[in-house]
């Protein structure tokens, strides 16, 4: 047994798990950590795909109510109606522009001085959102409109580069666009099951040939702890959102982005590109 191969795979599932959901970006934790402790490679991509699964299934757990009453109603009631086209809507800019922009982001963007750049302006953008005067016209995921659901989409669609955080760019488009914050908040998580089962789906068929069965261990110790992570981080959400806003989060990416600018520009870390 490789265990020091484990510990990483266990620590990098526990990073995707509770950032997934929150707006600071999974992704761009997940390439600045993975650097750090020399996790990197063609099967470290494929194994970050596998733990992002996890994720998304956790959510798919804690919101199992939810999802079964829309499957069970599709057909004949029209809020479950509405409520999955709204997710097909909101889904389809990030889905169309990421076929057409994902060999260019993957080779240019997934490196960790651009995801600190976006960690940085994002974080700003969380700031001024949450500085404007917020006029909640959609208390409720099911007050929203079509037209609602493609502009949380358009939102969605700029987390398509690495940093930005696309529960952060639903969620505060969201804010932007009159939502409530629970409402903006459970939107991104039902949102987050077609994006990231679409693009698990799409990364693991391009890597197929890079699957191994010797790596079974370290995916399925990443995998649980990912899926348990994100299981608890969703429900902490819900519970801090209640009664707080977002601005910590905006300052925890500003910090985060900019120790990783400063140690780049001064060499102190040597963020090569993986």
């Amino acid at each position: 047994m490789d265990a020091p191969l484990y510990f990483k795979a266990f620590l990098l599932g526990i990073v995707e798990g509770f950032t997934e959901f929150l707006p600071i970006s999974s992704t761009g934790h997940l390439i600045i950590v993975g650097q750090l402790i020399g996790f990197g490679g063609e099967k470290a991509k494929v194994f970050d795909i596998t733990i992002q699964l996890a994720a998304i299934l956790a959510v798919c757990w804690e919101f199992r109510a939810r999802l079964w009453a829309a499957v069970a109603g599709l057909a004949s009631e029209r809020a479950q109606q509405r409520f999955v086209a709204n997710l097909v809507i909101a889904f389809t800019p990030a889905a169309v522009l990421g076929l057409v922009f994902h060999g260019a982001i993957k080779q240019h963007l997934f490196h960790p001085v651009p995801v600190a750049a976006a960690f940085v302006i994002g974080g700003l953008l969380i700031l001024w959102v949450e500085r404007r005067e917020h006029r909640v016209t959609i208390a409720e995921v099911d007050d929203m409109r079509w037209r609602d659901a493609l502009k949380i989409g358009c939102a969605q669609a700029l987390a398509l580069i690495p940093g930005t955080s696309r529960a952060g760019a639903t969620i505060i488009g969201g804010l932007f666009f009159g939502m409530s914050r629970r409402a903006a908040t459970e939107f991104s998580f039902f949102l987050a099951i077609p994006t990231m089962f679409a693009a698990v789906g799409y990364d693991l068929y391009r890597n197929r040939a890079i699957l191994q069965v010797e790596d079974l261990g370290m995916f399925g110790i990443g995998f649980a702890a990912s899926f348990a992570s994100a299981f608890f981080a969703v429900r902490g959400l819900l519970r801090y959102i209640s009664r707080h806003d977002f601005s910590v989060f905006a300052y925890y990416r500003i910090v985060f982005g900019v120790v990783v600018l400063a140690t780049a520009y001064t060499g102190l870390v040597n963020w090569s590109e993986q």
